[in-house]
């Protein structure tokens, strides 16, 4: 059995190996074999040139890995936890994402960046929350959700081989997910490309990430009442792949969209959005969304429990949809 955390690694580890231009750089990344763990090992095998602590400034990291990209490096930066990144919104937003377009195209920016997001570990407010649709909401960057472990080893050399700034968003409560695949077989991933994780006919539940195997789980429960729901994973969602989830929709008529992030102006209002300006008359129920409370996500692990959506908080509204 491989763990999703392995499967990172093993990213990291196969595009050090291939292309002397990768390094990793960020806090903690290199004696202290990362602060999940995901590239322990790695300093010892490739050096401290190659696998770089930095100080404790996002900003000042992520704009050393946007001039490197510049120079024609291909530099992975970790940013410990989501909370983190606002500390560099800057450098991402305002440089990494913008530079191609400003210089006309002289400019690529082949820049990954790495970040834990999303809740259920008891890390509190600073540390637990889900951001990546505040980023995808910024043209210029591409922001991919991998959700299983063979999304974790696949989509790394992709984002490497993009000539665009690709923010990937590993979910800490998959970090033990495992799974039997043989990591050596595992091919680079289409990063625009949504994918159909379970077959149904009734309704259509939409997510990513952690909250992604919250549906599955809740697709098998509410198969056990007769209720047949088909189960997409976004995967990217900047660009988000609507062909995948319209067709899908159009053919159960009814979706759900699950996420752990804030309801307002979240990624499922824009899903919902599009679900109504295209396939309005397609629809048998209006396009529910079961999302995070609008509260700091919570210490306390009954009050995050409660914070954050659960597989019978998805099963109550797609029995309410159908029924």
């Amino acid at each position: 059995m491989t763990t999703y955390r392995e499967a990172l690694r093993e990213g990291l580890r196969a595009a050090l190996a291939a292309d002397e231009r990768v390094f990793l750089m960020g806090e903690d990344v290199g004696r202290y074999g990362g602060s999940f763990a995901v590239s322990l090992g790695l300093l010892e095998e490739f050096g401290p040139g190659r696998i770089r602590d930095t100080p404790l400034s996002e900003s000042a990291f992520v704009g050393a890995g946007i001039g490197a990209a510049l120079g024609g490096m291909r530099p992975i930066v970790e940013i410990m936890t989501v909370n983190f990144s606002l500390l560099a919104l800057d450098q991402i937003m305002n440089n990494a994402a913008t530079l191609q377009h400003m210089s006309g195209g002289q400019f690529e920016v082949p820049l990954v960046i790495r970040m834990t997001t999303g809740g259920g570990r008891q890390l509190a407010a600073q540390h637990s929350h889900s951001l990546e649709g505040w980023y995808a909401h910024i043209p210029g960057l591409r922001v991919v959700t991998p959700a299983t472990v063979v999304d974790a080893r696949a989509m790394l050399q992709a984002a490497l081989d993009d000539p665009d700034p690709v923010l990937i968003f590993e979910h800490g409560a998959l970090f033990g997910l495992e799974d039997e695949t043989d990591l050596d077989t595992v091919a680079p991933v289409n990063l625009d490309s949504a994918v159909v994780r379970r077959d149904g006919e009734d309704l259509t539940l939409i997510s990513y990430g952690a909250a992604l195997h919250t549906c599955l789980a809740a697709a098998e429960q509410l198969a056990t009442t007769g209720i047949s729901a088909e189960v997409i994973d976004l995967r990217s969602l900047r660009p988000l792949d609507s062909s995948t989830f319209l067709e899908s929709v159009g053919k159960t008529h009814r979706a759900i969209v699950v996420e752990e992030a804030w309801r307002t102006g979240g990624i499922g209002a824009e899903i919902a959005a599009q679900i109504s300006e295209d396939i309005f008359w397609h629809l048998d129920a209006p396009v529910r969304r079961v999302c995070g409370l609008e509260v700091p996500i919570p210490y306390a692990k009954h009050l995050e429990t409660a914070a954050i959506p659960q597989v019978d908080d998805v099963v109550a509204a797609a029995t309410e949809l159908v029924g």
